[in-house]
């Protein structure tokens, strides 16, 4: 009998981890926020795996400069509830891009990763900054063009 070849399956320790960093100045929200799912879940390369963590790091700087398309800057909301009878808040895209334009990418990225243990691990390789500095120069990160 013929031995087929069977797909390879890669696990977390068999991946080698890059570092990307990303301009978001003057880019759309969503547009920014898809593709930098898309790095961190290993989508990009082909030793991608559902069930392990295969992605890259990401490093996304002028968070506060991106821009939305359309009436979202007046009407998108971000609601938070602090469990207790009353206690929704809600904060406009304006008010959020000013206090913590950091939230809104991890908002819209973490929507785009699994809702599961291995999400969580994920998303911790999303590093928002609100200006053009950052910490990691020691990674060597990569430019990534969107």
């Amino acid at each position: 009998m013929k031995q087929e070849k069977m797909t390879p399956w890669f696990n977390t320790a068999s991946v080698e981890r890059k570092w990307y960093v990303v301009d978001a100045a003057g880019k759309v929200l969503g547009r920014v926020a898809s593709e930098v799912a898309k790095v961190i879940r290993g989508k990009n390369k082909a030793t991608y795996s559902p069930n392990a963590d295969t992605g890259d790091f990401v490093i996304i700087i002028n968070a506060e400069q991106v821009v939305v398309t359309g009436k979202r800057e007046q009407q998108k909301v971000y609601l938070h509830h602090s469990g207790y009878p009353g206690g929704q808040k809600t904060r406009t895209y304006k008010n959020m891009i000013v206090q913590k334009p950091e939230f809104i990418f991890e908002h819209a990225v973490r929507g785009m990763l699994p809702k599961t243990p291995l999400g969580k691990k994920l998303i911790k390789k999303l590093k928002v900054y609100r200006g053009s500095e950052h910490p990691h120069t020691a990674q060597q990160p990569e430019v990534l063009s969107i």
